[in-house]
């Protein structure tokens, strides 16, 4: 019976929440980790007070990291792009004049604010202004065709539009009753750089210009007239001037998001979450990734995507100052963290292929010993990339495996990726990660099945309808791995990716991590292709690195020596480069 008690008292007590600090039982965890990363320091009583009521009012909300920042430190930069410098104080007030300025238009809360930009102050800005509103705010992919945007802004109705001119043209179709306000102005000099999308190869050119051949791609009269009604609609900095600068009250419910899924296997579907009910997650980040407060961040990976933006939305936690670039250039990216003293840097495994294949000359060119964390994540991360990196930048890698739908699942540490290369990583505190079987039951350590996972962080499911598979509570992210004795998850592929090869269950990650491995091969990627004898066979398209050479015998070789034989690909094809999206995914969809 007092056993009984016992528990049922501690069931009550971890129901009692205490606001942002979550329930009681966690306080004590989020306290710490906060304190720690030095989110929680020593104030004078006003001070605390100001910062207190604050977190109060607004929560876990992207909008409390900018005014609890005003309000502690108003002259640090939180900003720093191609346009210059905007310290905390100067964000908060531009967003508190574009959050009054855009509800002076009719916008207001629950409404959705779409933003298709590059990374800079009008995509911060807009996001700010939309979380200070109660608005929704709706990530548009840079890389997405015409058809696509389309069709996201016909489902998704929003009511007004932020975007950059380069895009005028792509978004010719996308609504024509929206309001819509122009975030970057090009200089005048000519066309917008033409580089591949947020630097990532394989991209198609962005331009603001349309590839011609999509039968449902606007005509040139339609994108002609897109791109003049640009030079007419507003600009954002022009609605910053018009609006107040007077604190908005909190909206009634929390801000969400709607981050676009990659389009990899099918359509972009929107997957809408809010923000959290409170900073365990947070907590739980900073408890793996040693990000500290009032450090140098650049920003790398796209901020529409979920790992840039969240990236963002824990700089502004951290009261730590952004520094952005439009677009993603390897050696401009080396250069801006050496200048800039930054400790960290965000982006996805193939920005860091391309700063690794830079010459030693150049790497050796540039001293980052202030670099505490390389935080990695959008695609998956081969072994041998992170023990380059490591060995050429130190330790300092850390690789979070998750996706749209489900946010974090596992963290990989430095020492977790040097004892094992490959591995995703472990929970971190607050996640629940599950392997199971086809028949739903959850599997030892070494076996492979669907992977589930819960967290507070999950998405509320997709706009157009529908969700993940759930598992008790958990979500399918869409991926099929095993765990090892150490508790490590390590991804083997598409739980849609599956090959039946003459009988035998085979997953593209294994031979694709064993080729990627050679010295010879730069990156591949391996499909089944319908085969009448045995079902499906093995297609591998390799990439070789510069001045190197390989024949398909001596790939095909390469595999029999370390796998079983049906793992060797009957079929081996060498191709310049592997088709990739804004953040670095293969779109294998695009090979055959």
């Amino acid at each position: 019976m007092f056993g009984s008690a016992v528990g049922g008292a501690a069931g009550l007590l971890g129901k009692v929440q205490l606001g942002p600090l979550g329930s009681l039982p966690e306080v004590p965890f989020v306290l710490k980790a906060l304190y720690d990363a030095g989110i929680i320091e020593p104030s004078d009583p006003s001070t605390a007070l100001k910062v207190g009521t604050t977190l109060l009012r607004w929560g876990a909300s992207p909008a409390t990291g900018v005014a609890v920042g005003a309000i502690k430190h108003p002259e640090r930069p939180m900003l720093i792009d191609e346009l210059g410098e905007l310290s905390y104080a100067q964000v908060h007030e531009r967003t508190n004049a574009l959050a009054n300025a855009l509800r002076e238009e009719g916008i207001g809360e629950g409404d959705g604010i779409a933003i298709m930009c590059r990374n800079h102050r009008g995509f911060v800005e807009a996001t700010l202004a939309a979380a200070k509103l109660g608005a929704t705010a709706l990530y548009m992919n840079t890389a997405f065709a015409a058809p696509q945007l389309k069709g996201v802004v016909e489902r998704e109705q929003p009511v007004a539009l932020v975007y950059d001119q380069e895009f005028a043209g792509l978004l010719a179709e996308a609504g024509d009753e929206l309001k819509r306000y122009v975030a970057w102005r090009e200089d005048g000099e000519g066309e917008p750089e033409k580089e591949a999308a947020d630097g990532v190869p394989g991209e198609a050119e962005e331009s603001g210009e349309q590839e011609a051949g999509g039968e449902d791609d606007p005509s040139e009269r339609q994108v002609a007239e897109a791109e003049s009604r640009a030079e007419d609609d507003h600009p954002l900095e022009a609605l910053i001037e018009s609006g107040s600068t007077d604190d908005l009250a909190p909206p009634g419910e929390n801000p969400r998001f709607v981050i676009l899924t990659s389009g990899t296997t099918g359509t972009p579907k929107g997957a809408q979450r809010s923000a959290p009910s409170s900073l365990g997650p947070l907590a739980a980040l900073f408890s793996i990734i040693p990000l500290k407060a009032g450090q140098s961040t650049v920003i790398a990976a796209p901020l529409f995507h979920s790992w840039g933006f969240a990236h963002f939305t824990l700089a502004t936690a951290l009261e730590s100052t952004i520094r952005l670039r439009r677009r993603f250039d390897p050696e401009a990216t080396l250069e801006l963290l050496a200048s800039s003293e930054a400790a960290a840097l965000v982006v996805v495994p193939v920005m860091m292929q391309r700063i690794l294949d830079l010459p030693r000359d150049v790497l050796d060119g540039y001293e980052l010993a202030d670099l505490e964390v390389t935080a990695a994540s959008g695609s998956a991360l081969p072994g041998e990339l992170a023990t380059k990196w490591m060995d050429t930048f130190g330790e300092n890698l850390y690789n979070l495996y998750g996706s749209t739908e489900v946010a974090w699942a596992t963290i990989a540490t430095p020492e977790d990726l040097r004892a094992a290369p490959g591995t995703s990583g472990r929970a971190p505190r607050g996640t629940v990660v599950k392997i199971v079987d086809p028949d739903d039951q959850e599997l030892p350590s070494g076996e492979t099945g669907r992977i589930f996972v819960g967290n507070e962080m999950a998405f509320e499911g997709y706009t157009g309808g529908g969700n993940k598979g759930d598992l008790e509570g958990l979500l399918s992210s869409g991926d099929v791995g095993h765990m090892d004795d150490e508790d490590r998850l390590f991804i083997d592929g598409r739980d849609n990716e599956m090959i039946v090869s003459g009988g035998e269950n085979v997953f593209p990650r294994e031979i694709e991590d064993l080729l990627s491995d050679h010295d010879s091969v730069k990156e591949v990627a391996v499909i089944g292709v319908s085969d009448e004898k045995f079902g499906q066979r093995l297609k591998a398209f390799v990439v070789l690195r510069d001045g190197a050479s390989l024949d398909a015998d001596e790939a095909k070789q390469h595999v029999k020596s370390n796998l079983s034989n049906f793992k060797v690909p009957r079929e081996v094809e060498f191709i310049d480069e592997l088709p990739r999206n804004a953040t670095g995914k293969v779109l294998k969809r695009e090979l055959d």
